[in-house]
């Protein structure tokens, strides 16, 4: 055995510049941190910088989904688009929306076998090509029909490439860095957002059809990025295990987490709690086919969770601005298209400002923290908000018109601390690696169900009973807070599959880490004895 997992000190534990003793001795640290090297960081190690490079490519599979929906808030502004599609309102309107989004639907069923059965990297390929094809269509529509056909095409190619994205994000990362990267998965959505936004108030002077097929046209980028690249990309080492392809998961690991050192301590941690946790899955919690899901109480309390923050991320009044912004600036009395889409594209760099701090947030004020202040905060602004636009409508106060904005904006920064970056993030996580891509296939049916019902209600509710309806939410935001309180689990410091073992109880954490906590804890009394020497 490696002299480097004996009982004795680990060489890497008296120099790590992240914790003290103290720390690693509790619960406040990763179990595995006595294993890092600190001189392998990400800004000093050719090798994570590398592997983040690939992350980066695919966490821009959310930027794509960000970029769509603010390009169809920025082109509901643009009278040349009206115009081209016969001034679309309500239903329609709402067609037009949710479209891409029942694309999506249409596409997640398949998307756990291709996952699963080809792998990560090939499904976000897969996804990448129909969505460049999508983009291709939609910029070039002449119709109605032809631009609803080719968003719903944009829809089902991203329901591949956003099921396998963050999986495979948040299964080749660096231990210590896995918790903020995939956590900037779904915050870079506002990424997207952005460039949609000043994308859409560039073209907005440009008097023909390219005033929004420009837009159109950049929404495919990401994805042909993506399609030249991905399949350089590391596959995802747990994917590799699954498939007996052991020798190989152990490479990856070792090329991206220690310079190609197959006897690495971290290295031999990570394999061996990776197979230990499949052989769990397989022999012990039968985690095998659909109905594992609600099989036993740890799975049906995952599920459970993931469903409701798919919901919680769409129906906390942050669909209204998403995707509606220009009505609910026609409800306060600002109609001039430049200054809506110039708010848009502001908002949207506030959005990205804090999501990326939530990203950061979430390993130091952990995933719990940080919902139930996020919650508590959209509850306290979006009531705000509801009062000011109420007195714009009875009164025709143009403070309070002023206010609805500013309100806006603090709605948005609590809503971006954590339901930004987290829910993708959690509901991975908190899946075990065999139940993964179909538990993360119900979070994005889910979602995409929770928003084509945000799509097709809320421009008719608004034209209804215009801010009547924001109290609706008002009241669910609160429901949201307490559900939240009563089941979200913190899952914080821990590996992979040490955070997917937290549902199925004490037997499941010890055959995971197998005599790794009693070697820690050895390791430490001895160092211990040595200091009091």
């Amino acid at each position: 055995m490696d002299e480097r997992f004996s009982i004795f000190p680990c060489p890497y534990i008296n120099y790590s510049p992240y914790f003290s003793r103290n720390d690693i001795r509790s619960s406040k640290v990763p179990a595995y941190v006595h294993l890092l090297n600190p001189r392998r960081t990400w800004y000093n190690n050719r090798r994570i910088i590398i592997l983040n490079a690939w992350i980066v490519l695919l966490l821009v599979t959310a930027s794509n989904n960000g970029y769509d929906g603010t390009m169809m808030n920025g082109l509901q502004s643009l009278p040349q688009w009206k115009l081209s599609f016969n001034n679309p309102s309500g239903s329609m309107l709402g067609l037009l929306n949710a479209i891409q989004h029942i694309g999506s639907l249409g596409g997640y069923p398949f998307s756990p076998y291709l996952a699963d059965g080809l792998g990560r990297r090939r499904t976000v390929f897969i996804g990448a090509v129909l969505m460049c094809m999508g983009t291709v269509v939609q910029t070039a529509s002449q119709s109605v029909g032809m631009f609803i056909g080719a968003r719903f095409l944009i829809g089902f190619g991203h329901s591949f490439a956003a099921a396998a994205s963050p999986m495979l994000i948040t299964e080749v990362s660096y231990p210590l860095y896995r918790g903020p990267l995939t956590s900037t998965y779904n915050a870079l959505w506002q990424g997207g957002a952005i460039v949609a936004a000043w994308t859409t108030f560039g073209t907005f002077r440009i008097h023909n059809t390219w005033s929004w097929r420009i837009p159109s046209a950049f929404q495919g980028i990401p994805a042909l990025v993506q399609v030249c690249l991905i399949l350089f990309a590391p596959e995802s080492p747990r994917w590799l295990i699954g498939k007996g392809r052991h020798e190989e998961a152990l490479k990856t690991l070792a090329y991206y987490h220690a310079d190609g050192d197959e006897n690495d301590p971290l290295v031999q941690y990570e394999f061996n709690e990776i197979k230990n946790a499949l052989e769990f899955d397989r022999t012990v919690a039968a985690n095998v086919g659909w109905l594992s899901l609600i099989a036993t109480p740890g799975n049906r309390r995952r599920l459970r969770i993931i469903v409701a923050l798919a919901f919680f991320s769409q129906w906390s009044g942050n669909g209204l601005v998403s995707y509606y912004l220009n009505k609910v600036f026609d409800s306060i009395g600002i109609t001039d298209p430049t200054i809506q889409l110039l708010i848009n594209g502001i908002l949207q760099i506030w959005n990205l400002t804090w999501a990326l701090l939530g990203a950061a947030l979430c390993d130091r004020a952990g995933r719990r923290p940080l919902f139930l202040v996020s919650t508590a905060g959209m509850a306290i602004f979006f009531t705000l908000q509801t009062v000011c636009s109420a007195q714009f409508a009875i009164h025709g106060s143009t403070a309070a018109a002023h206010a609805v904005i500013a309100f806006i904006f603090l709605f948005y920064a609590s809503y971006d601390i954590a339901f930004s970056p987290l829910i993708t993030s959690y509901a991975v996580e908190v899946l075990p690696f065999a139940l993964r891509a179909k538990g993360f296939m119900v979070y994005n049916i889910s979602l995409s169900l929770s928003l084509i019902f945000n799509q097709y209600v809320n421009p008719v509710a608004l034209d209804a009973i215009q801010w009547k309806y924001y109290i609706v939410y008002c009241c669910w935001i609160v429901f949201e807070w307490v559900y939240l309180y009563l089941f979200v689990v913190e899952t914080k410091n821990r590996t992979l599959e040490e955070t997917a073992a937290l549902f199925d109880g004490e037997e499941a954490t010890q055959h995971i880490q197998g005599d790794t906590a009693a070697l820690d804890n050895q390791r430490d009394d001895l160092s211990e004895e040595k200091e009091k020497d």
